[in-house]
């Protein structure tokens, strides 16, 4: 199988980005199958990678994009039907694909690029599989017995968009959903797995449920051999490979791997920059804790982990509402994160000064690694230092990007290099999330800093405050879902996305714990956590203003 990056443009030249794969026998003079993949909000096409893989797998020609506004493709999001009609214009261009012999495959709002591009294209595809996703959402044209033509819904046993999507407060009673009920064409509960309509007339429906969430869809097995038995029952010139055999999975351990290797080669790469005689002034040794003890250590690592919790959602959608989408700050979901950096750093720095007035007066800075040494030489050397730490782990993620085309990253979590465009975008947020880092490490290594721990421990006490409070959120938001009752805090896209936090912040925590042994200082290790989070953040999320 031969993998290729494409680029094209739509009709009021929107470049859009993604990566086609080519099976061996797709040729001019015997044209194959073709399936056009989108992923949903706020990931890339490499989301799209279990399906895509199998559907190539089986001879199918796949397309694989960049949402509109996501990934390589040019801002801003959701314009051209979320990138959908001009990916299914592009691929009937294709001499090598059967453009009377495709399919339009879509997880959560890359379902609604498919209905897009098969409402501007009725006669340009023969099937569709909606994963995660519905019609009639988003401006997307609403479905019925006819339209889109032989259409399955994947929708799992425990999505978190049931209400969204389908109009149902628990995924697990989609088939009473009268918006599903519609689009079969029937009065009664639609049973999963039974067909409904007609392959041969366009009209057939078909319903699965893989005991899974939205964003396990890229993990589940079934989840996967669902869309690709659908594919296989209504279009022709495939392989009839079984829908079982899979080997999808052994990417997504390889880009795993790739992840855990590139995060762990920050800190023999930082040990060796910082070894550096030019960097020696910016070290010294960890000076002994002046922190809490006791009870009081006890209840600031509660708050620190409980707090951020408590103000992630409303903090998050306050900075969605009333941080304006525009050229200085044009991604909504980032303006979220900012007020809710920028809301966690004020609580703390006000509580942190509150207990050092009550409990630490008269401790000098240096005990709290805010000292600057050689003065403002000391910072401006940190930062440098951070510059090449995170350098070279940008050559390294660059690398692995040259030569095998991918990223470090594992399910919905992914580190990527950002575009030119992203790293302009990036510039602008680093500095209001450089002040949460701040406070962040004079909390981690000032007050909670009790005692000499070896580093363990304080690696293990560290990740409790800073990622603990999160884990705790998903525990019973899932544990309620699972249960099969709606989530009980409701927020199903930050609930989500609370799992990139998770793992984010633990590498924060590992960086930061880290880095002020290495230094005594706090100042490194908060610009190389500032510079990853940022430009991790800008490079994997959705772009809403036109730039």
């Amino acid at each position: 199988m031969e993998t290729r990056e494409v680029r094209f443009a739509a009709s009021n030249g929107q470049v859009i980005e993604g990566t086609l794969y080519v099976p061996p026998d797709a040729t001019s003079s015997d044209p194959s199958p073709g399936i056009v993949a989108t992923h949903g909000y706020i990931n890339t096409r490499e989301t799209q990678s279990p399906f895509a893989i199998e559907f190539a797998r089986r001879g199918f020609v796949v397309l694989a994009i960049d949402q509109t506004g996501h990934g390589h493709s040019d801002p801003p999001a959701f314009a051209n039907g979320f990138g959908g009609p001009p990916a299914l214009q592009y691929m009937r261009s294709l001499a090598f694909v059967d453009d009377e012999n495709i399919g339009l495959e879509g997880h959560s709002m890359g379902g609604w690029a498919s209905v897009a591009a098969a409402g501007t294209q009725p006669d340009g595809y023969e099937s569709m599989a909606l994963v995660g996703s519905s019609t009639g959402s988003s401006g997307v044209p609403a479905g019925n017995a006819t339209f889109p033509r032989n259409t399955a819904v994947v929708f799992s046993e425990y999505d978190e968009f049931s209400t969204l999507m389908w109009g149902v407060p628990h995924a697990s009673n989609v088939g009473q959903s009268e918006k599903l009920r519609t689009l079969f064409g029937t009065d009664e509960r639609v049973v999963e797995g039974r067909t409904y309509g007609s392959i041969e007339d366009g009209t057939a429906r078909r319903l699965y449920t893989p005991a899974t969430t939205h964003p396990g869809d890229h993990l589940s097995t079934t989840a996967v051999g669902d869309a690709v038995e659908w594919m296989q029952l209504t279009l022709e010139g495939e392989d009839e490979m079984p829908p079982g055999n899979q080997t999808w999975w052994l990417k997504e351990l390889g880009t795993l791997l790739s992840l855990l290797g590139g995060v762990l080669f920050l800190f023999p790469f930082g040990a060796a920059v910082l070894g550096d005689h030019r960097f020696e002034r910016i070290r010294r040794e960890v000076l002994s804790a002046r922190g809490a003890e006791g009870r009081g250590w006890a209840v600031g690592v509660a708050l620190a982990a409980i707090i951020p919790v408590l103000t992630y959602f409303p903090l998050n959608l306050l900075g969605q509402g009333f941080v304006p989408v525009s050229w200085l700050f044009p991604q909504q979901i980032t303006n979220g994160v900012m007020a809710w950096a920028l809301g966690n750093a004020l609580i703390t720095a006000a509580l942190l000064g509150g207990w050092h007035r009550v409990a630490n007066s008269g401790t000098p800075l240096e005990h709290y690694g805010l000292d600057t040494g050689d003065g403002w030489r000391t910072v401006v050397r940190s930062l440098v230092a951070a510059v090449v730490v995170v350098g070279g782990f940008s050559l390294l993620l660059g690398a692995v990007g040259f030569l095998f085309d991918t990223d470090f990253r594992f399910w919905v979590f992914a580190v990527k290099l950002p575009t030119t465009t992203q790293f302009g975008i990036g510039l602008r947020y680093l500095s209001p999330l450089l002040a949460f880092f701040l406070v962040l490490e004079v909390l981690l290594h000032g007050q909670l800093r009790s005692g000499n721990r070896e580093f363990r421990t304080a690696l293990a006490h560290n990740w409790i405050a800073v990622v603990g409070g999160f884990v705790l959120l998903l525990s019973v938001q899932y544990a309620v879902l699972l249960s099969g009752s709606p989530l009980p805090f409701g927020q199903p896209l930050l609930t989500i996305v609370a799992f990139q936090f998770v793992a984010l912040l633990s590498i924060v925590t590992a960086v930061s714990t880290y880095f002020f042994r290495l230094t005594g200082r706090i100042w490194t290790g908060a610009f190389v956590n500032a510079l990853l989070v940022t430009f991790t953040l800008v490079a994997g999320t959705a772009t809403h203003a036109p730039l």
